[in-house]
């Protein structure tokens, strides 16, 4: 199996690409390098897919070699998906790993296993990119243990693996090769109290990252989504479904001005605000039963998630936002 993914690596032919082209579908004249065909490990493309702004940083960094890149932002905000989508019109393979607090190094790089009878070495996540030229995407990087996290300086910097247990391989990186960071402080730890778990990183690590910080998508955007996924929904109700989850990320972000005090412990994504859209389109039969789908669906999309008062207080959102019944 291993030597079958290898193969289809080494076959990757590195192109040049048209970056309007790509992503807008209007030439610019500005060429990005992606690969000529997918492979096991390019993301799959989302047809529906709505690029964020921030999305232009990451096509910047992709287009050349440069400092590995540091994504942060609110949990939800589609960190991962715009660098995975990004990739996904490349042909680009990403190499995919959640960081916490008990990952190690070698866990990245590769370890030792029984093959066929005999010791082999299998590669890690990290040597595989390097190797062949693909992503490497370390989500939750500010969940790392420092120590963990500084072992990684040389190869931020642009130096070769080499990897002892394999004979003291040396994998000098690829020109495709891109280091990738996602996380939802800047690395200098929470001082929200949002994220716990989160880890203070050492200074000389984070220079070392172009730093790019995403927010939500904008209303429009969502709108935008929720429009296509659930035609069925009045137009209103979607306005009103983006205006009721930017109330509850700003409460979850502890922002004044919302008209309930506390901050609450969950947000809306906008994966979670689609669900609730869709699951208010299944659950709109109750209406007849005197029950509000918009309420509904709400605890099953996120309000369960919450503790018995935020619950209340997202029902008591939702009372101001949604006045009405669906059903009326």
């Amino acid at each position: 199996m291993t030597n079958t993914i290898h193969d289809e690596l080494e076959k990757l032919q590195a192109v040049e690409l048209d970056a309007g082209t790509v992503f807008s579908g209007s030439p610019s004249g500005r060429i990005i390098r992606g690969y000529a065909s997918p492979c096991t490990y390019t993301p799959t493309p989302d047809p529906g897919y709505i690029f964020h702004e921030t999305s232009r940083d990451i096509a910047v960094w992709l287009m050349n070699i440069s400092d590995p890149l540091y994504v942060f932002g609110p949990t939800g905000s589609g960190k991962t998906s715009a660098i995975k989508q990004l990739a996904s019109r490349l042909n680009y393979p990403v190499f995919e790993v959640t960081g916490h607090s008990r990952l190690e190094f070698p866990d990245l790089v590769g370890h030792l296993s029984v093959r066929n009878g005999s010791m082999a070495f299998e590669y890690g996540p990290l040597a595989l990119a390097m190797r062949f030229g693909g992503i490497f995407l370390l989500n939750e990087i500010d969940l790392l243990e420092p120590a963990t996290a500084t072992g990684l300086n040389g190869i931020l910097d642009g130096e070769a693996l080499c990897i002892a247990e394999n004979g003291g391989e040396l994998i000098i990186p690829h020109p495709m090769f891109r280091f990738a960071a996602t996380a939802n402080t800047n690395g200098g730890s929470d001082e929200t109290g949002l994220y716990q778990g989160t880890l203070r990183q050492n200074l000389a690590f984070l220079d070392r990252f172009w730093l790019c910080e995403m927010g939500y998508p904008a209303r429009e955007a969502e709108e935008k989504l929720l429009g296509g996924c659930c035609p069925k929904l009045p137009e209103s109700i979607r306005q009103k479904m983006v205006e009721y989850a930017n109330e509850v990320r700003r409460l979850f972000m502890g922002e004044a001005g919302v008209g309930i005090a506390n901050s609450i412990e969950v947000t809306f994504s906008t994966r979670t605000l689609l669900r609730w859209a869709d699951l208010t389109v299944r659950f709109q039969p109750l209406s007849r039963q005197g029950v509000q789908p918009v309420t509904y669906a709400l605890d099953r999309a996120l309000g369960f998630r919450a503790t018995r008062e935020t619950r209340a207080m997202l029902h008591e959102l939702a009372q101001r936002v949604f006045p009405q019944s669906m059903g009326e």
